[in-house]
C-alpha cells in the first residue's frame, strides 16, 4: 500500500498552541525529522477536513481539549534526509482547556512550553515555516 509523504506528497496539518507568549512543542521520535522540536500535528485522513484533523491530532498528542483554531498559512516541505514530501495547512490557537501531557510516548519524547524568543534546536521545518506568523 502506498504511503502519504513517502510514495506521493502527503497532506498534513500543524497546530501552534500558544499560552502567555509561549509555544507548546513536542520532540519527535520518528521521521520526518526525528529528534526535532515540532508543533503538534500529523496526517489528514481521507475525507477528513483539515481543521478537524488539526484539532484531532493536537488532542491525541497533548490530551488538551482544543477550542477555536485559526488558519495561518500553508507550507510545503521536501525533507531530503527522510525522503518525505508534505504539504501542510498550519493553524494556531490559544483556545484550549487542560494541561498538556505526553500521551503518545511511542511517537514523542517530550512536550514542553517555550518562549517564542527562546525556542529549542533543532526546530522542524514545519515549525520554522509557522514562526513568522506567530510574532
Amino acid at each position: 500500500m502506498a504511503k502519504p509523504g513517502i510514495d506521493f506528497p502527503g497532506v498534513g496539518v500543524g497546530l501552534a498552541i500558544l499560552r502567555d507568549g509561549k509555544l507548546l512543542l513536542c520532540r519527535r521520535l520518528k521521521a520526518p525529522e526525528a529528534g526535532h522540536w515540532n508543533i503538534v500535528g500529523g496526517k489528514v485522513d481521507h475525507l477528513e477536513p483539515a481543521e478537524t484533523a488539526a484539532r484531532r491530532e493536537a488532542e491525541e498528542e497533548t490530551g488538551l481539549s482544543i477550542g477555536a483554531i485559526e488558519f495561518v498559512t500553508t507550507s510545503e516541505q521536501i525533507i531530503d534526509a527522510d525522503r518525505q514530501h508534505w504539504i501542510s495547512l498550519l493553524y494556531k490557537t490559544s483556545d484550549f482547556h487542560g494541561e498538556p501531557w505526553l500521551t503518545e510516548p511511542d511517537k514523542l519524547s517530550a512536550l514542553e512550553w517555550f518562549d517564542l524568543d527562546a525556542l529549542p534546536e533543532p526546530l522542524s521545518a514545519f515549525t520554522r515555516a509557522l514562526l513568522p506568523h506567530l510574532r
